[in-house]
């Protein structure tokens, strides 16, 4: 299977997955690239420039106009030079952007002096290219930590860059930006506001080095709606929560973690205090998930996507760092793995993630089957277990019976594939 039909697939299987808002409606990427896919206003490009020795590894975004622009980052304290960059960009512009540029194979961290030099010749490039102000332009980078950037490649490359651009080229721009993916990320809405109908397309990267504040993972959005940044921004906030931040492969956070929209403002407006400005959230929150999911979906030697359910906590915090707990124990995720119905592992986990329960009052629920009952009871069938773990997707179910607190998190499954992947990763 090729790589966009294996993204593709991922998505259906997703969707089905999925309730939509009234008003939103799922587009899956049209492999062949037939359809029109990205929302109006932008222009996109990949190619590679010599970092990478074949594949794609530089990318661009483009706003026709000036664009109402928002961003999250990674939290990591050893931030990487185009996040230091990006975050003064964004300010400096008070939120009105131009364009992002992106490089794969490099992560231009832990680079010093220099590596801040570096990402702002990748902004100036960029600028000088297209008839634009530095300040206009985001920077990011993905790869090996702790290597210069040969930044030359990237400025030698800008002409092919532009010469391979166009309204239609997501595809080239979403595999420039992948690392150890398997296969392109990229999913979008329609939705249907009372100005008329307005559209969000994003592509993402990530598949290890993922835990919230952030992951390694980049996503870049676009949106044909008009709307002033700083809604943008705290809309994207709030998505950011529920999607790129509820997931994990393997509990570790990256120097490198940006998510980025784009609003091209050939749309209908989404005011401040609207239903508008409500069902773009949801929307914006839909298409985000979807990409986080894809990711943990193609999680580093990933063979299954488990959905992980906290119910019963004393408030969504409690719920969150219970279900983090269990996602990122790799006991929990070995016996996934191994299709092992082990729930003593899970409830260990929840015993240590700082959320408050009683004992007796847990329970755990593989899909419909209940495994652990409150008073520990554990008289479940090992095979109907097996059947729900033996599946590519499914979902785990606590209940701690302590008050309304609740939060959902997706994780993977630990395999050996992980090990070989991580063990080799520089050479």
């Amino acid at each position: 299977m090729e790589p966009f039909e294996k993204s593709a697939s991922a998505i259906k299987k997703l969707c089905d997955r999925t309730v939509w808002p009234d008003g939103v409606s799922p587009i899956i990427p049209d492999v062949t690239g037939v359809d029109p896919f990205w929302p109006a206003g932008f222009v996109l490009s990949g190619i590679n420039s010599g970092i990478k020795p074949v594949r794609k590894d530089l990318m661009l975004l483009l706003s026709e106009a000036p664009a109402s622009t928002a961003s999250v980052f990674t939290t990591n304290l050893c931030c990487a030079a185009p996040v230091e960059l990006s975050k003064a960009n964004l300010a400096a512009s008070s939120g009105v952007m131009r364009a992002v540029i992106c490089n794969s194979g490099n992560a231009n961290a832990a680079t010093g002096a220099k590596g801040l030099i570096d990402a702002r010749q990748m902004a100036a490039d960029t600028a000088a290219s297209w008839g634009l102000k530095p300040e206009e332009v985001l920077v990011a980078s993905t790869g090996v930590i702790g290597q210069l950037l040969p930044v030359a490649k990237i400025s030698e490359s800008m002409p092919a860059l532009e010469a391979a651009s166009g309204s239609d080229q997501w595809r080239d721009a979403a595999e420039a930006i992948m690392t150890t993916d398997t296969f392109p990320k990229a999913f979008g809405v329609d939705i249907a506001l009372s100005g008329g109908s307005a559209r969000i397309a994003g592509f993402a990267k990530g598949s290890g080095m993922i835990c919230p504040n952030m992951a390694t993972m980049l996503a870049f959005l676009a949106t044909d709606v008009s709307i002033e940044p700083l809604l943008l921004q705290e809309l994207l906030g709030a998505a950011n929560a529920v999607s790129f931040n509820a997931i994990t492969v393997d509990g570790d956070t990256s120097t490198n973690d940006m998510a980025a929209i784009m609003a091209s403002g050939r749309g209908p407006k989404v005011l401040r205090g609207s239903d508008d400005a409500i069902l773009f959230g949801e929307a914006l929150s839909s298409v985000m998930t979807i990409l986080a999911q894809l990711i943990v979906i193609d999680g580093e030697g990933a063979t299954k996507f488990v959905e992980i359910r906290l119910n019963g906590a004393a408030s969504d915090d409690e719920a969150r760092m219970a279900a983090m707990t269990v996602a990122n124990s790799p006991l929990v995720k070995t016996a996934i793995h191994g299709q092992d119905a082990n729930w003593g592992r899970i409830i260990a986990a929840v015993g240590r993630s700082g959320a408050s329960f009683v004992q007796e009052e847990l329970s755990v629920f593989f899909d419909s089957e209940p495994i652990l009952k409150p008073g520990l009871d554990a008289g479940f069938s090992e095979e109907e277990a097996k059947k729900i773990m033996s599946k590519d997707a499914f979902t785990i179910t606590v209940t701690l019976g302590n008050g309304p607190g609740k939060a959902v998190v997706w994780t993977c499954d630990l395999s050996k594939r992980y090990i070989e992947i991580n063990g080799s990763y520089r050479s």
